[in-house]
C-alpha cells in the first residue's frame, strides 16, 4: 500500500476535523455565556467559569474523538477511494459533533429550567 495517499488522507482529514471543533465550540460557548449568566443569577465570575470548563471538556471530547477514529483503510489505493473514506470520516465526525452540539444545548436549557424552578421555589 502506498502510505503517501494516507499521509494525505491524514493531512486533510485532521485540520478539517479540528477546525470543525473550534468553530462548533467558538458558537456554542460565545453563545453559552448568556445561559449561565442566567443560570447564575447574573453571578458573572461562576457563570464564566462553569462555561469555560464546559469549553475544555466540550475541546477534550471532541479532539481526542476525532484522533480515536483516525483511521483510513485503502484497499485499491485509489484517489476516489481516498477521497470517499475522508467524507465518511468526516461526515461521521460531523455528525458526532452535532449529536455534542445539541447534547450541550439540552444541559444549557435543563440548567435554566432548575435555575427558574430554584427562583420560583425560593419566592414561595
Amino acid at each position: 500500500m502506498e502510505t503517501s495517499k494516507i499521509i494525505i488522507g491524514y493531512a486533510v482529514y485532521l485540520p478539517i476535523a479540528f477546525a470543525l471543533t473550534f468553530y462548533v465550540s467558538k458558537t456554542l460557548f460565545r453563545n453559552g455565556k448568556t445561559f449561565m449568566m442566567d443560570i447564575f443569577h447574573g453571578r458573572e465570575e461562576i457563570a464564566l467559569a462553569t462555561n469555560k470548563l464546559f469549553e475544555t471538556g466540550f475541546y477534550l471530547l471532541n479532539l481526542g474523538f476525532a484522533l480515536l477514529i483516525l483511521e483510513l483503510n485503502l484497499y485499491e489505493n485509489t484517489y476516489q477511494e481516498l477521497i470517499e473514506e475522508l467524507s465518511y470520516q468526516v461526515g461521521g465526525f460531523s455528525i458526532y459533533l452535532g449529536i455534542m452540539l445539541f447534547f450541550n444545548l439540552y444541559l444549557f436549557f435543563r440548567g435554566k429550567r432548575k435555575a427558574k424552578e430554584n427562583s420560583q421555589a425560593a419566592n414561595y
